[in-house]
């Protein structure tokens, strides 16, 4: 498995929660469920594509800016959820930000996969694909909570 194989298989999931909690409603269960399990796929995916896909990438040239906007649209992505953990469920305004955090987990994963992946797959060998997925997928399984 390389890099991009092991990140796209958690865009999928985060794609399928994205999806599941906007179709919540309240503060019911399905939503507690639904948004836990969207922020826990979230922080763990974004701590280790930073320490295994983007700070690898910054040693090149052409990978800084391409690394520092997807870190600060992770950084977006923390301060919404902070913001959903201080609203209340029930509240309109929480669905409306959870809406919002969905729309830029869209946009995000489909940037990384679009553009993103390109660039990288011309910066990295194939070895090192490899390895930086392994170092992902560890990093990975010991950030999920």
């Amino acid at each position: 498995m390389n890099i991009f194989e092991a990140l796209r298989e958690s865009h999928e999931r985060q794609r399928t929660y994205a999806k599941a909690l906007i179709r919540t409603s309240g503060d019911t269960p399905e939503r507690v469920a639904a948004y836990k399990q969207l922020k826990s796929e979230l922080q763990a995916h974004e701590t280790a594509e930073e320490r295994h896909f983007y700070i690898p990438l910054m040693e090149f040239d052409n990978g800084v800016d391409l690394s520092r906007h997807a870190i600060a649209e992770h950084h977006e992505m923390d301060e919404m959820m902070e913001e959903l953990d201080g609203t209340e469920m029930s509240s309109p305004a929480w669905l409306v930000t959870a809406k919002k955090l969905s729309e830029k987990v869209h946009h995000h994963l489909e940037e990384e996969e679009q553009k993103f992946f390109q660039m990288a797959g011309k910066l990295l060998d194939d070895k090192q694909k490899e390895s930086l997925a392994g170092a992902y997928l560890k990093e990975y399984k010991a950030q999920l909570v």
